[in-house]
């Protein structure tokens, strides 16, 4: 085997001048037969130091996921809970508040907020408020959603299979003491 080599490559660039560019080949040799090698891989970092440096690229680009992660300090511990950073796109902060008084007081706090982002880092030139509910919408009947699905008609690990006596097919027995019939049957009556 022959160990790895440089090679010279000329390439065209718009103007229909030429210019040199280096680039690093890796060949092995098999036989008479030259094969191209990918370039060797970088040697691995520890998990932490990829964390970190990806938090630095997103502070650095100006990442929304950058100033999630700062809001609570940023926006200080009253705020914060009752606010959050929806947007930031060309240097425009776009914050949402629920409404009534925490919408109110951001908007009242809005140049401060600024000056807090900057002293951070933050490149932003504007904050913009706007009305947002930060709650999840609730399940009708005032149940959650996990609460929902442990109890669901077509869980099959919870109520078990059984035949459709309308149509014979294998469905969850769930389905037919809730409807009488599975779900498709279901679909189909209700159509």
């Amino acid at each position: 085997m022959e160990p790895s080599r440089s090679r010279q490559r000329r390439q065209a660039d718009g103007s229909g001048s030429r210019r040199r560019i280096s680039e690093a080949v890796q060949t092995r040799r098999v036989g008479n037969i030259s094969l191209l090698m990918p370039p060797p891989r970088p040697p691995a970092s520890a998990l932490a130091s990829c964390l970190d440096h990806l938090q630095q690229d997103w502070r650095r680009d100006g990442h929304l996921a950058g100033l999630w992660r700062e809001w609570p300090r940023i926006a200080g511990p009253q705020l914060a809970p009752h606010c959050r950073p929806l947007q930031l796109q060309g240097g425009l902060l776009t914050v949402g508040a629920a409404p009534g008084p925490w919408l109110q007081a951001l908007q009242y706090n809005r140049h401060q907020l600024l000056g807090s982002l900057r002293a951070a880092g933050f490149v932003v030139r504007d904050v913009r408020v706007q009305q947002h509910h930060p709650g999840a919408p609730s399940t009708p009947g005032g149940q959650s959603e996990a609460d929902v699905w442990a109890v669901h008609p077509s869980r099959c690990d919870v109520h078990g299979m059984a035949d459709c006596p309308a149509c014979g097919r294998p469905a969850p027995a769930g389905e037919m003491a809730r409807w009488g019939h599975c779900s498709f049957c279901r679909r189909a009556d209700l159509t």
